[in-house]
């Protein structure tokens, strides 16, 4: 026998493991029965459950999923595509939604999109062509060509991260613009005038145009100007975020506070004044978004947004699976923000106080 001849198929079914029919045998019901408590438990009592899922685990059984796609039109899998695996605060809504869709008998696929709208509109058809149910967007603006895909093949689909009560999809989200706004009304209650923004550019992020909208429109009411002199653009980063926060230094005469789109540029912000000889809070104030776990040990403790990051998560799973088994669900759920403030703000020095 040669090398080759004694190679066994790694895709080849063992002739010893148990199947349907020995379930069945084994619980003292009708293979019907067994198949009912996988694909459609709420026909069966949770006694009959109990007993299939006590016969399946005494024979180490796992429902095959491709059969079971092929029976019930369903791959019982959600997606979700999210900007970068880099930023913890995706990795908390992944984990969040999958932890949900198990609890619903989904599993999950992950991708993300580098924050491109082509790279999005590509991992959305790749998981298309894996057989999704349903599926997870961050943000609301996706290239006509996403939203075309999932309703000609009446995927499930929801939009995070952002909120808008006359959105036309299912949207669950907090309002980036409002939460901002707060942040700056903070600042200027603390005598903040020569206030700069790092922020991300606003064709990769709804969420980025949002918040400096909201912050613009504070400003403005003040008699105060957020223009792009007092703007600066990182692509989230630590050293791009570092290098915008040099450049506001360098071009906002007598800056006193940075705005920041989220906690990493805040801390790359925190780390560069640092570097320049600049204290914080004593000579400029920093705030950031997100309130990522290590945002209250830095030192200085970070002043920032806290959003519900998880609970949105389980919200869109519960979304996604209202939808695919038809039950009634709520088009655009608003989450609350807090602002949480820390050691990163202060009034501004007396020698720049307006």
């Amino acid at each position: 026998m040669t090398e080759a001849d004694q190679r066994i198929p790694r895709n080849r079914r063992s002739s010893n493991a148990a199947g349907i029919r020995d379930v069945a045998q084994r619980a003292g019901i009708s293979t019907a029965t067994v198949s009912r408590v996988y694909n459609a438990p709420d026909s069966v009592s949770e006694k009959v459950r109990l007993r299939v899922e006590q016969a399946a685990r005494d024979l180490s059984y796992i429902p095959h999923n491709a059969a079971r796609a092929l029976s019930s039109q369903r791959s019982r899998t959600l997606g979700i595509v999210i900007p970068t695996v880099k930023n913890s605060i995706f990795a908390e809504q992944v984990e969040s939604l999958q932890r949900r869709a198990l609890t619903h008998g989904y599993t999950l696929f992950v991708a993300h999109s580098g924050f491109t709208p082509a790279g999005e509109a590509e991992q959305v058809r790749q998981m298309v062509r894996n057989g999704i149910d349903g599926i997870m967007l961050v943000g609301a603006e996706h290239r006509p060509e996403v939203y075309n895909l999932l309703e000609s093949r009446e995927i499930a689909y929801v939009n995070t991260s952002v909120w808008d009560a006359d959105s036309v999809h299912p949207t669950v989200g907090f309002d980036n613009s409002a939460a901002m706004a707060h942040t700056t009304r903070y600042l200027l209650s603390l005598g903040h005038r020569a206030i700069g923004a790092i922020t991300a550019e606003a064709r990769a992020s709804d969420r980025a145009r949002l918040r400096l909208q909201g912050a613009r429109q504070v400003m403005a009411e003040a008699g105060l100007a957020l223009d792009e002199t007092r703007v600066a653009y990182s692509d989230h980063s630590m050293d791009s975020s570092r290098a915008a926060c040099r450049q506001l230094v360098q071009q906002v005469p007598g800056l006193t506070a940075i705005l920041c789109h989220n906690d990493v540029q805040a801390f790359a912000a925190i780390l560069e004044l640092q570097a320049m000889g600049l204290a914080v809070p004593d000579d400029v104030s920093v705030t950031g978004f997100d309130d990522l776990e290590w945002a209250r040990h830095l030192q200085p403790a970070l002043t920032t947004v806290r959003v519900p990051w998880g609970r949105m998560a389980e919200l869109a799973a519960d979304i996604l699976v209202a939808q695919l088994e038809g039950e009634d669900f709520r088009r655009s759920t608003k989450l609350e923000f807090d602002l949480v403030v820390r050691q990163s703000t202060a009034p501004p020095p007396p020698a720049k106080a307006a």
